[in-house]
């Protein structure tokens, strides 16, 4: 957890406003040494939102109407994979984050989340396990399973979160947003505004914060949280961190562990869209603090630790796409602090929708627009 000031802690206890942005959130800037560059890898993508690289070199990518691709090493497109779930493609709703299992190369399985019809004009994210089959002619997906639902369904097409993430362990992380209901994020009896940690097959893991607690959900890892669409495991330390949307400010990097409140709505950073406060204030206690957040809003979503070796400066240091911002945040870390950062890409003019890290040393982004594109970020040579 990080530690704001103490003047600055003790002003927001004291007058329920946030603290300078200078004391509490911005870090030094930085600036990349090397000069680089992007290349469009592939394009022809409709609001593409997540990705994962398989062991040979292609690449899965969602697209948010309800396609899945695989896009061959020459950057070429396949056709739409057969066995998709059904999705309500409605809003921010969709086809979102896909993920490999962390045995893929024995098994064949990836993981998808998605916003699922649930009937009645009701939907809810959920994640659903699958076989890529058909090698490289026809590539489809084979027994299809659900195997979580965010409960209770909803109407609406705000606020899904959807990244996963494995940890070390195997067990699956997955972020889930509040469905714009704010307050159901502090109550652990659903899923709304919760980081969820299950087994690949669906099943709770024993050693669950809420496991034993009457009324709790049992997948519920951390609650109080917004709309997180990032999710990363730490390389060096096995945690996982996530970013979350905040409302016109109050995105936030957090490091969420077992049982514990991250705030929303309770405190934030952030005002609401009609610029009123939102909840008490900045600080309280048996709340965490972020480990860092963005005011104004950059609106962030994907994100990625960088361990390639092409741009030798950037080892460690944490990537963060930025929808409304368009670019590109790099972060530089010292221990679990934040002490630089520097916007890149500015100069696109695209919404960054997801960060990974490349097979090939690189930083590889998705633009989400009907005219997406997955692009590569390597040295200017």
């Amino acid at each position: 957890m990080r530690m704001l000031p103490l003047l600055a802690l003790a002003g927001c206890l004291l007058a329920g406003s946030r603290p300078a942005i200078a004391e509490a959130t911005k870090a030094p800037p930085q600036k990349t040494g090397a000069a680089i560059k992007t290349e469009t890898f592939a394009r022809g993508l409709v609001h593409p939102w997540g990705m994962a690289f398989l062991p040979d070199g292609r690449l899965l990518v969602t697209e948010r109407p309800g396609r899945l691709r695989l896009i061959g090493r020459d950057g070429r497109l396949s056709p739409p994979l057969k066995g998709v779930p059904p999705v309500v493609a409605s809003g921010q709703g969709g086809l979102l984050d896909v993920a490999l299992s962390p045995d893929f190369a024995s098994s064949s399985l990836i993981f998808l989340s998605y916003s699922e019809p649930r009937g009645q004009g009701s939907n809810g994210t959920s994640v659903a396990r699958a076989r890529l089959a058909g090698g490289g002619e026809a590539p489809r997906l084979d027994d299809v399973t659900v195997i979580f639902r965010q409960e209770p369904a909803t109407t609406g097409g705000m606020h899904f979160g959807s990244r996963l993430a494995f940890a070390r362990d195997g067990t699956l992380f997955v972020t889930l947003g509040e469905r714009f209901q704010r307050d159901k994020a502090q109550d652990v009896g659903n899923h709304y505004g919760k980081v969820v940690r299950i087994r690949p097959d669906g099943a709770v893991p024993p050693d669950n914060p809420f496991i034993n607690k009457a009324g709790a959900r049992p997948e519920v890892w951390s609650y109080g949280h917004r709309n997180p669409q990032s999710a990363a495991i730490h390389p060096g330390t096995g945690k996982l961190w996530t970013v979350e949307h905040g409302a016109r400010g109050g995105d936030e990097i957090n490091i969420p562990q077992a049982g514990r409140n991250y705030g929303w709505p309770v405190i934030t950073y952030g005002r609401d869209y009609s610029y009123l406060k939102i909840g008490e204030g900045t600080a309280k206690a048996g709340m965490e603090q972020p480990v860092y957040y963005w005011d104004p809003s950059i609106a962030p979503s994907g994100m990625a630790f960088y361990t390639g070796s092409l741009v030798p400066e950037w080892t460690g240091n944490l990537f963060v796409g930025a929808l409304a911002g368009q670019a590109v945040h790099r972060l530089v870390l010292k221990g679990e602090q934040i002490v630089g950062e520097e916007r890149l890409l500015g100069h696109l003019g695209e919404r960054i929708r997801d960060v990974r890290n490349g097979p090939d040393g690189a930083l590889w982004l998705l633009t989400d627009s009907p005219e997406g594109r997955v692009l590569r970020v390597l040295p200017e040579r």
